[in-house]
């Protein structure tokens, strides 16, 4: 009851600025609302490279530092925090701008009516999905009938949902209620990084320089996906030494936990050389440029990982739990591309027999990544802008 009241008072405050600032024209301008950098960076470096002629600002979660990214001095404001400045200049930004470009649930959508010429763009954060979201999600049953009439306003305020595939663009009719007329088949921006053959090889000598023990190592990748119980306490399921001294030296493990994920787990020091904990350095698509052999669980890295062709391990300890809790859209134990184990030793055996099937990989990469062709951050830009915001 409390959550639902700091809410509301949130919203109406959101609510009369807005309007407000409404009563100003639209100008030329895209702002940018990220909960992650991936997508917004790659449509912003195009917009660059296309020479729009507008303004560009961004609006950052707490976990974000987008100002090491930007190039050209734009505005970078921290959005949904206590700093009422930047709160003040994120609503004026966003009720005059012409596109709003965002990757995450936004509760403020909920209270907002653009002006007919704005365009507000969802391009979401994941080329995938193996969980539900959304108004799928099991957890909104409990939630009061304001809250899930907020959640429905949200996703009627999408103009426009990108996708890199037919079967997204399925999931999103349900997850957001959105029609087909709204669906961009475009491609997912952050993709085109992985057909970016420069970008690779920077990474690479980065990644070699930083650390040289992973110079001709095959490279293990841990990444599972996000659990709320995780948030201040993540306890590592893998026995690390059970695992590296049952297989070859030439492995290494890289542990990369998402980012609001709180790692109390340490690194046994006769394994210093063997395991690097990564999480709070490199982004993961960096690293999947070096990895050899991918275990994950329910998150959506396999999607773009499956561009490279490369074995993966679904690490499913939990998955009668977490499959109750969270559901999935397809049933998972025919849906992954890869060998479904319980504990370390199935991790082990799977290395060891080689245990994967390429060409079932392709067939999931052929799929999921239908419009995701390297040049997806072109595609959107020539769908939701015109002639007139370019030099």
């Amino acid at each position: 009851m409390a959550r639902e009241i700091i809410i509301s008072i949130y919203l109406l405050f959101f609510k009369i600025l807005f309007n407000v600032f409404k009563l100003f024209p639209l100008r030329k301008k895209t702002t940018f609302i990220l909960s992650f950098v991936d997508n917004g960076w790659h449509v912003y470096n195009q917009l660059l490279k296309e020479g729009y002629s507008g303004e560009i600002v961004f609006l950052e979660s707490r976990k974000l530092n987008l100002n090491n990214i930007v190039t050209n001095n734009e505005k970078v404001y921290r959005f949904e925090t206590y700093h009422i400045f930047d709160t003040f200049f994120s609503i004026y930004h966003i009720a005059t701008s012409t596109h709003i470009i965002i990757d995450n649930y936004y509760g403020f959508l909920s209270e907002v009516e653009f002006k007919e010429e704005a365009t507000c763009i969802q391009v979401w954060h994941a080329a995938g999905a193996i969980k539900k979201f959304g108004l799928k999600d099991p957890s909104i049953k409990g939630r009061s009938e304001n809250a899930k009439r907020r959640f429905r306003n949200v996703y009627e305020k999408f103009d426009h949902v990108v996708v890199g595939t037919d079967k997204m663009a399925e999931i999103y009719y349900s997850a957001f209620g959105v029609d087909e007329k709204k669906i961009l088949k475009t491609g997912i921006p952050r993709t085109d990084y992985f057909y970016n053959e420069i970008a690779e090889t920077e990474v690479k000598r980065k990644l070699y320089n930083d650390y040289p023990q992973l110079m001709n190592k095959k490279v293990i990748l841990y990444a599972p996906t996000y659990r709320e119980k995780d948030l201040s306490h993540f306890n590592l399921k893998i026995d690390l030494e059970n695992m590296l001294s049952n297989l070859a030296d030439d492995y290494i493990l890289i542990l990369k936990l998402h980012p609001e994920i709180e790692n109390n787990n340490k690194i046994p020091e006769q394994l210093g050389k063997k395991v690097l904990d990564l999480s709070g350095e490199y982004k993961v698509n960096d690293l999947l440029f070096i990895t050899d052999y991918l275990i994950t669980d329910y998150s959506s890295i396999p999607f773009e990982f499956s561009l490279f062709e490369k074995p993966m391990i679904f690490y499913a300890h939990d998955l009668d739990a977490y499959e109750k809790e969270r559901g999935f859209w397809q049933v998972y134990e025919s849906f992954v591309p890869g060998p479904i184990v319980k504990d370390t030793d199935g991790i082990i055996n799977a290395i060891k027999r080689n245990d994967f099937d390429i060409m079932q990989i392709k067939a999931f990469k052929n799929v999921w990544n239908e419009y995701s062709l390297g040049e997806s951050s072109l595609n959107l830009i020539r769908k939701i802008y015109n002639k007139n915001d370019f030099y």
